[in-house]
């Protein structure tokens, strides 16, 4: 290890703290002052303070805190505002958000944008001539653009001792509204950059090269680092996505987790900043319960995490293959189960001249392909489909396959055997030359990303489905039906289990994501928008979550990822968390007894809810406890 931790952070100007109650920092202004975790005042309101009510802070005090942060108190509106009638109406503004807001940074540098709206509540969408007016809704009322831990330290003191609601956002990658927040304080870990390469870093069994990333590095960001210095570093696939803020937190999956394992497989110590306000690090020896609540407990509800000590390995290469095809367009589609189990489990002989309009052939087909799953991904390798509806009964289908340390004749001749069963069942596809995956490293150089408005949900697909005939077909069986009702289904074949996970191990991720062949989300692009009828949205989440029962059914006893789950999952406790839920609630209450860091859906969260939303599950609404509080 490169010196004394506590003293490289002291010169670390990013990182500067406050140290003692007591300080200069805190001064006559006790509303940044720590708290205690084992003495903490209760405040006798059931809601948090909320714009307009009697307890919300007074100007004078907001002054005084962006005095005390350093100008760094943001009161932002959203960036919709200008498609609106109004002050703020801008046409040639509105018509650049449309039309090139995605191919820069405009989104992404937002203090409020979000890449899913509707947990927002809608209330501002950039769009011509827009209906109704533009209101900050779900989005936070104040926001703090924090670049120092100090910063951190006093908007969790002063939102704890002024009973606000607070919340975290880092780039906006957020599906769920765990980053938004109606009248809260939003901390903005956003440009928290700093990075270091650690050449040669000792802690308990590893002794290797290592990183020390700022939670606001973007995977293009940390991409740029390995290149300088010849390094793997975990990172996600989208390359937009801060690695070490709320994706490493949930667990966090990429094309490497068959080899290395998840985001929360890579840390070896963490710097956070805890309920109570205070700087701690949490390592495999020092505050064990906070790391491993943090690695796949969950984002934003143990503390705020400013930067990560994480694994770093030799260069690699990750050669990529391709498969797709087309099918269907017949009126009576029969169910992929008509076919023989024996067809995928053993020598068969396929049907002669199959017909690839025929929608039996082409689901047989995407059964070949999962059932090839199991080779790739005990393969070390990751594998990303797409099973989307198209017009007139027909559907499509395409699977890339991502191989570490395959070089481009190796992966073209591990791929040969399903090109040739494809071909015998009659779907002429092709072996095409590989290329160099294009789901690692990155060429967009942080431009791009735009608000998406799609609900979707989650599941885990358990191994052991792979490992049975029938399980397999009935499990193949429920994502036709989901299909064919008119979702699109996005697999992620894969197994981040503990053997590869490594050190340091013993995390708080969802043992369902060890025991998976593959992730999956089921998207609902039909969701009617949430500025219309309240009962309409209502009534299409229920189709949509009856065909998501379906795949539930088909994979009993898993789970949902939490990072990319359904805010209203059903029995989310157990499908989020597992048999961790008890342990993770416990360290809860200890860590955080105030529930200041609050998100739907995640550790603790059932002693609070939104109010005001007509019963959708938006953020547009005050916090309040609930009577099981």
């Amino acid at each position: 290890m490169l010196g004394d931790l506590r003293f490289w952070y002291s010169t670390d100007e990013s990182l500067h703290q406050i140290t003692s109650a007591a300080c200069v920092d805190v001064g006559n202004f006790s509303a940044i002052a720590f708290g205690d975790t084992t003495a903490p005042i209760a405040n006798g309101t059931s809601c948090r303070a909320f714009p307009g009510t009697p307890d919300w802070p007074i100007d004078e005090e907001w002054n005084h805190l962006n005095s005390t942060l350093g100008g760094a108190l943001l009161k932002p509106t959203p960036l919709g505002a200008v498609c609106y009638n109004g002050t703020l109406l801008d046409p040639a503004r509105c018509r650049y958000l449309l039309f090139n807001g995605s191919r820069d940074r405009v989104f992404l540098n937002d203090p409020l944008n979000v890449f899913t709206q509707w947990p927002e509540g809608e209330t501002c969408p950039v769009a011509f001539n827009p209906q109704g007016n533009c209101t900050q809704g779900g989005f936070p009322t104040y926001v703090v653009n924090v670049t120092t831990v100090k910063q951190i330290q006093i908007a969790v003191n002063f939102a704890r001792n002024k009973n606000l609601r607070l919340v975290i956002k880092n780039t906006g990658h957020d599906f769920s509204g765990r980053s938004t927040g109606a009248g809260s304080l939003s901390i903005w870990t956003h440009y928290l950059k700093s990075f270091d390469f650690l050449t040669e870093y000792d802690q308990g069994p590893y002794h290797a090269a290592a990183a020390r990333v700022g939670a606001g590095l973007e995977a293009w960001e940390l991409y740029a680092y390995m290149d300088q210095y010849n390094i793997t570093i975990i990172v996600p696939g989208g390359s937009t996505v801060g690695a070490y803020g709320g994706w490493f937190l949930g667990g966090g999956h990429s094309v490497l987790a068959s080899t290395y394992g998840l985001g929360s497989d890579q840390a070896l110590s963490l710097q956070v900043v805890t309920a109570d306000g205070r700087f701690v690090t949490a390592d495999p020896s020092t505050n064990q319960d906070l790391f491993y609540a943090l690695l796949g407990g969950g984002p934003g509800t143990f503390g705020v995490v400013t930067s990560a000590i994480v694994k770093a390995f030799p260069p690699l290469n990750i050669s990529e293959s391709f498969v797709t095809f087309t099918g269907g367009n017949i009126s009576a589609p029969t169910l992929v189960s008509n076919h023989s189990s024996v067809a995928i489990w053993g020598n068969f002989t396929a049907p002669v001249a199959a017909n690839i309009q025929d929608l039996d052939t082409f689901w047989y087909g995407v059964s070949m392909v999962y059932a090839f799953s199991k080779d790739i991904v005990d393969g070390g390798g990751t594998a990303y489909s797409y099973i989307a509806p198209r017009r007139n009964n027909t559907f499509s289908f395409t699977t890339t396959l991502d191989m570490p340390q395959f070089s481009m004749p190796k992966i073209f001749g591990f791929v040969q055997p399903l090109i040739d069963s494809l071909n015998a069942l009659g779907i002429a596809v092709n072996n095409t030359p590989p290329t160099s995956s294009t789901s690692w490293g990155s060429s967009r150089h942080g431009e791009g990303d735009s608000p998406g408005d799609a609900r979707f949900a989650s599941r885990f697909f358990p191994y052991s489905n792979w490992d049975n005939g029938t399980l397999f077909n009935n499990t193949m069986h429920s994502i036709r039906q989901v299909v064919e009702a008119g979702s699109v289904f996005h697999g992620i074949s894969m197994k981040p289990w503990v053997q590869v996970a490594g050190y340091p191990g013993n995390n708080a991720v969802n043992p369902a994501f060890r025991k998976t062949i593959m992730h999956a989300d089921v998207f609902d692009f039909a969701t009617p928008s949430f500025r219309g009828p309240t009962q309409a949205v209502i009534d299409k989440y229920a189709v949509f979550n009856v065909s998501m029962n379906k795949i539930r059914a088909a994979t009993p006893g898993s789970g949902s990822y939490i990072n990319e789950g359904d805010v209203q999952e059903p029995d989310w406790q157990q499908s989020f968390f597992g048999d961790n839920y008890q342990k993770l609630l416990a360290i809860k209450k200890q860590r955080d007894p105030w529930g200041l860091f609050w998100a739907p859906s995640t550790v603790g969260s059932e002693a609070w809810e939104v109010v005001g939303t007509n019963g959708l599950p938006t953020q547009n609404g005050q916090l309040c406890r609930t009577n099981s509080s």
